[in-house]
């Protein structure tokens, strides 16, 4: 097999060459974009709301959802948030070992049954990865460029308010969360050698009980999963990753100009190694790189925050003035709220439904255990990381409409020149922070095309391998060509993938309810015999 990834990269170099001289990729990319711009259009048209606002409609379901999650579940996003932080600790953990809380043993044939949600389970493998390493690698997934680039293009259109409104999304995006990770658990497939696979395919499949609908939905969210692993989930990454490393290494005047595929092939090779171990190698990785990765630009942000602290109050007084009664091009209140929600939304990905593709991997009896993990996330993405950016950007002086037309490559060194005022040295930091977060988001959402690829064509090595090769090769491309058009369409991918899931999430509510009630009661239990 590495002899196979080896020869399709030299294969690829001359490729990729001929493509930039010729200008190839910029002929392929308008015809795709002729071919593909009504679906593009369809998921990102924008609601006319007044004169100046406008208001994509996909927002719609995600905000709305998340609302009547939160209301539907009693404030989970908050209550549950100790126990949430409990569960990664461990604290729980003696109750995937009592003997009266068996796995079902393998049903391997499907069931109209309300009690028996087909769900294929073996007896001593209830999954392949701990709570804490589900988490970071649906985490790597998220936390990366959005929580850089998107806050300063946010902020610079919706100014220092727009941060308020993206905090509250991110709380109520907690409770969607925790609901389609619970799901992911709840109808997964554990086969025999202990290989997990889950996410909305099979709940949809599994939990609906119009099959035929369930089975619609399930073959729409893979196609989509898989579109947007390539894309967004791989092609921008390491595009937006190489532009950075360019300039920093001297913009045009760069050793690296014109050598994107060079970039490429490096990562490939990387991604390579890790994605042909599987969810416990990818695991492995996030579970070390995640935390240092947040924990290095955390560390940072409040250096440049407490660096300049005599400016703090006027930044938090910026954030809440500025969140009802703002001013500059965002045109009032609603557009304020809405570039908030749209980052958040953008951001932290919850009702989509990719996170829960990694989470259905995790070490649990309890489904709902899995969905407490889960709602640390956008509280982690959004609440934590983007608002650190969004102070950073505030307190520096960084916020400025002129900046609302930045592109993501733009705005990402708008982002590095606020933390070089207070940090001198940290662009570099930075450009390695963006190398790793482009990385590590590679790794998972190569985790969540295969998923959505093998369900579509089958759980045979030769399908595995074939979609890891084709995803490898993606890589080089997105670094060495202008695919604007392409990424684009797997942009409207991802989201696309919220409609079908969304559909699961309200109906499959009650489930989820049922489930977290369980797990409730088992913890009673325990600090009862305590």
């Amino acid at each position: 097999m590495k002899k196979k990834l080896l020869s399709l990269f030299l294969l690829a170099i001359p490729m990729l060459t001929f493509s930039q001289e010729k200008g190839l990729d910029q002929q392929i990319d308008e015809a795709f974009g002729n071919a593909t711009g009504w679906f593009v259009d369809f998921i990102f048209y924008q609601i006319p709301f007044t004169d100046t606002i406008s208001i994509y409609w996909v927002l719609f379901p995600l905000i709305l959802g998340a609302l009547y999650f939160t209301f539907y579940f009693n404030f989970i996003n908050f209550r549950g948030f100790i126990t949430s932080i409990n569960i990664v600790r461990g604290k729980y953990d003696g109750l995937e070992g009592r003997k009266d809380h068996k796995v079902e043993i393998e049903k391997s044939k499907f069931t109209d049954e309300e009690d028996n949600p087909d769900t294929i389970r073996v007896e001593g493998h209830e999954g392949e990865v701990s709570h804490f390493q589900a988490l970071t690698a649906a985490l790597s997934a998220t936390v990366g460029l959005g929580n850089i680039a998107g806050v300063a293009i946010a902020v610079s259109i919706g100014g220092a308010g727009a941060t308020f409104w993206m905090i509250i999304a991110g709380f109520l995006g907690m409770a969607s969360k925790f609901v389609e990770c619970t799901l992911g658990v709840k109808y997964r497939d554990i086969e025999a050698d202990g290989t997990v696979y889950g996410g909305p395919m099979y709940y949809l499949t599994k939990g609906l009980k119009n099959k035929t609908l369930g089975k619609v939905l399930a073959a729409l969210f893979a196609v989509f999963v898989i579109g947007g692993s390539f894309g967004g989930g791989n092609m921008f990454q390491v595009n937006q990753a190489f532009q950075l490393v360019e300039n920093i290494t001297g913009g045009k005047d760069s050793f690296l100009n014109g050598y994107g595929w060079a970039f490429g092939i490096v990562m490939a090779v990387l991604v390579g190694i890790v994605i042909i171990g599987g969810i416990k190698k990818i695991a492995k990785v996030t579970d070390k790189i995640v935390p240092f990765m947040v924990a290095i630009y955390v560390a940072a942000s409040l250096y440049v925050i407490f660096y300049n602290y005599d400016m703090i109050g006027d930044a938090f007084g910026q954030i809440f003035s500025g969140a009802f009664s703002p001013e500059g091009i965002a045109g009032g209140a609603v557009g304020v709220l809405v570039q908030g929600f749209r980052r958040a939304a953008f951001s932290n990905e919850a009702g989509i439904g990719s996170a829960s593709i990694a989470h259905s991997a995790v070490k649990t009896k309890y489904a709902a255990s899995e969905g407490m993990v889960a709602l640390l996330e956008p509280f982690i993405d959004t609440v934590v990381v983007c608002t650190m950016t969004a102070l950073v950007l505030i307190i520096t002086g960084n916020v400025a409409a002129e900046n609302a037309s930045l592109n993501d490559a733009q705005a990402i060194l708008l982002t590095s020149g606020a933390f070089e005022s207070a940090i001198s040295w940290f662009p570099y930091v930075l450009t390695v922070a963006v190398v790793l977060f482009a990385f590590s988001s590679m790794i998972s959402w190569s985790y969540y095309g295969f998923q959505g690829w093998v369900y579509l064509f089958g759980r045979s090595k030769k399908m595995e391998y074939t979609y890891k090769v084709i995803f490898c090769i993606f890589v080089v491309i997105g670094a060495a060509a202008s695919l604007g058009s392409v990424i684009g369409f797997s942009d409207a991918m991802v989201f696309a993938m919220m409609v079908p899931n969304m559909v699961g999430l309200i109906i499959l509510a009650p489930k989820v309810k049922d489930e977290l009630k369980k797990y409730m009661s088992a913890i009673k239990g325990i600090k009862t015999e305590a």
